[in-house]
């Protein structure tokens, strides 16, 4: 089959899998995976060189590190200082030290149980950062400490790798060693340096030329020239790329290269998933299945429990715990080149090491479909009251009571403070909370649709209350129970759209900001600015669109209920505003040709 003829079949393969596991809920990466596996040996045959595939797709997974480095200020990144060296630690310590343990234990000899058990206690890095991008928690607090873990686990790796000769007792000198790792420091140093100084003068020049498609050429070749500077001192290529990210990531060019690398990115990391999937090797599944599922099982919970338990040691609520727990659980595509490492040297026979390869595979497949359980059946059970009491609130009565402490409400909160007036927040997050009384703020957990919370919050002496909640239905069940119990309390509410603006309505809530209307407005008044319009016709532009909206919301109500109405009365709006943006107009003429007759 040609180059082009397997192009073909890899992407009508994900186009038909990957909707599919989305639609049913299950997420991309199982339906890269499922895709594989039906394309593989072991499937339809069309795809007979897995292994060839998934050393080029790894590209997808330097790229996917060069991405997240963009997202990381160098300044940010030593704010993660904490995860990186202290859970990343603690998890390969940890983890490392016991499945070396048992696996001696169970006859391995101590060399090979070493390799074993260190081996096994790395995790995927492609399939968990492609698991917080997909839903969204890079930056939830068991996202930034999985990130944090997998990181270190990039850079233990390399003494892994050093170490080999000296086990194996031969191969490499003592003196040789230290020059291997020399060379790797010096190359990081390089890297870093090389970077800080020629990277933005470079990505300048080019851009100064204005063919964009060289620009994206000096994109890939960036990633892919640092991911091969490190390589080529036996260091992750994906760490090379990393850095290359960390090193622009503050620059102005942050955004067109994220841009750029974007569609390489998600194509191959795509094909990476795949080529897993097509590597699998059922035959050894079929030959020894209790063996191997039991080993993938036995990784999957220990490593669950150690991290459950390094994650609450550091703070971590429990259901934070659990789904990072659950995110690194699995073994990791550096244990392959591990335990390849270690065959190469003699220090693990092809009887233990293909096992263990099929069930690190087995465990990579499983964690896709374990988080989705954790999220769909676990954690909503254990979530709330079951898993912690409400807090008991202290404070004395303040003016504002606000309902949900997320970006809407901690603005909110932060311009009363600035003004020196008390408030009381309530929040559902427990990790929301956690996170926000890290940094010292004040904030009580606590669901505000409840009375006795309510009461608890001396909401009967407030002035104001504030319902800055995101869900739509916690939203109205709040403005429900607040109206009901204390009716002369001047409410305030964040609506997500009209429909649900017009819910609020129902309830009675005194004023309505629909959270996107303002900002989207100011950014169509510095566009008619931008297109010449004066500063005052733009700002009355505005002020004309946004009275009529308002006044088209309120009539609306009136009939929301009617789907044939609402179209008519839509139309009939837009046919009134530019009625009324044509009368403006006209008015603005006649004033100005008054004005010159005058002269």
């Amino acid at each position: 089959m040609s180059l082009l003829e397997q192009t073909a079949v890899f992407l009508a393969a994900a186009v038909v899998a990957v909707p599919l596991c989305r639609r049913l809920g299950l997420g991309a990466v199982l339906g890269y995976l499922a895709a594989g596996l039906v394309l593989g040996p072991w499937g339809l045959g069309l795809a007979q060189e897995p292994e060839a595939v998934l050393h080029f797709a790894e590209i997808g997974v330097v790229f996917l590190l060069f991405v997240i480095g963009l997202e990381l200020q160098p300044r940010r990144l030593w704010v993660l200082r904490r995860s990186i060296f202290g859970l990343g630690l603690a998890q390969v310590g940890v983890t490392g030290t016991l499945l070396s343990a048992i696996a001696w234990w169970l006859g391995v000899a101590p060399a090979s149980a070493w390799i074993v058990g260190f081996g096994l206690s790395l995790s995927s890095t492609a399939f968990v950062l492609q698991l917080l991008s997909e839903r969204r928690e890079l930056t939830s607090v068991h996202g930034r400490g999985a990130f944090g873990i997998l990181l270190f686990q990039d850079l233990a790796v390399i003494p892994m790798l050093a170490v080999l000769p000296v086990v194996a007792g031969g191969g490499s000198s003592d003196g040789e060693i230290w020059l291997d790792l020399l060379h790797a420091v010096a190359v990081v140093v390089g890297l870093i340096v090389g970077g800080h100084y020629l990277l933005r003068p470079v990505l300048r020049a080019i851009a100064a030329a204005g063919i964009h498609e060289i620009f994206t050429a000096a994109a890939l070749l960036m990633v892919i020239g640092s991911a091969l500077l490190m390589d080529s001192a036996g260091l992750s290529m994906g760490l090379g790329a990393f850095l290359a990210g960390v090193l622009v990531a503050d620059s102005e060019y942050r955004h067109q290269l994220e841009a750029d690398i974007e569609p390489f990115k998600g194509l191959l990391l795509g094909l990476f998933f795949m080529s897993v999937g097509m590597s699998a090797n059922l035959g050894t599944i079929i030959s020894q299945p209790v063996f191997i599922v039991a080993i993938a099982a036995a990784l999957i919970l220990l490593k669950a429990l150690v991290l459950f338990g390094i994650a609450r040691a550091a703070g971590f609520t429990g259901s934070s715990a659990r789904q990072l727990g659950l995110l690194l659980a699995q073994g990791g595509e550096f244990a392959f080149v591990l335990f390849a490492a270690a065959r190469g040297r003699g220090l693990m026979e092809a009887a233990l090491a293909e096992p263990l390869i099929m069930s690190v595979t087995l465990s990579m497949a499983a964690t896709p479909l374990l988080v989705w359980l954790n999220g769909r059946f676990v954690e909503p059970r254990l979530a709330g009251e079951a898993e912690r009491p409400f807090d008991t609130i202290d404070d004395p009565p303040a003016p504002v009571i606000i309902a949900g402490f997320g970006r809407f409400g901690q603005i909110i909160g932060r311009l009363l403070s600035s003004r020196q007036i008390p408030f009381t927040a309530l929040e559902t997050s427990t990790a929301q909370v956690d996170f926000v009384r890290r940094f010292g703020g004040k904030l009580y957990y606590g669901d505000a649709s409840h009375i006795e919370l309510l009461r608890a919050a001396h909401t009967e002496g407030a002035r104001v209350f504030i319902i800055a909640v995101d869900d739509i239905e916690d939203s109205v069940r709040i403005a429900e129970t607040v109206r009901r119990h204390f009716p002369r309390l001047k409410v305030l509410a964040r609506a997500r759209n009209r429909n649900h603006a017009h819910r609020l309505m129902d309830v009675g809530v005194d004023f309505i900001v629909r959270e996107t209307l303002h900002s989207s407005l100011k950014v169509a008044e510095q566009a008619l600015r931008g297109l010449g319009l004066s500063s005052g016709e733009a700002s009355r532009a505005v002020g004309i669109f946004e009275q009529h909206d308002e006044q088209t919301l309120r009539r609306q109500y009136a009939i929301r209920n009617d789907e044939r109405a609402l179209i008519q009365s839509a139309q009939e709006a837009a046919e009134e505003l530019q009625d009324l943006f044509e009368s403006d107009a006209g008015e603005r003429n006649g004033r100005r040709r008054r004005v010159a007759g005058e002269d």
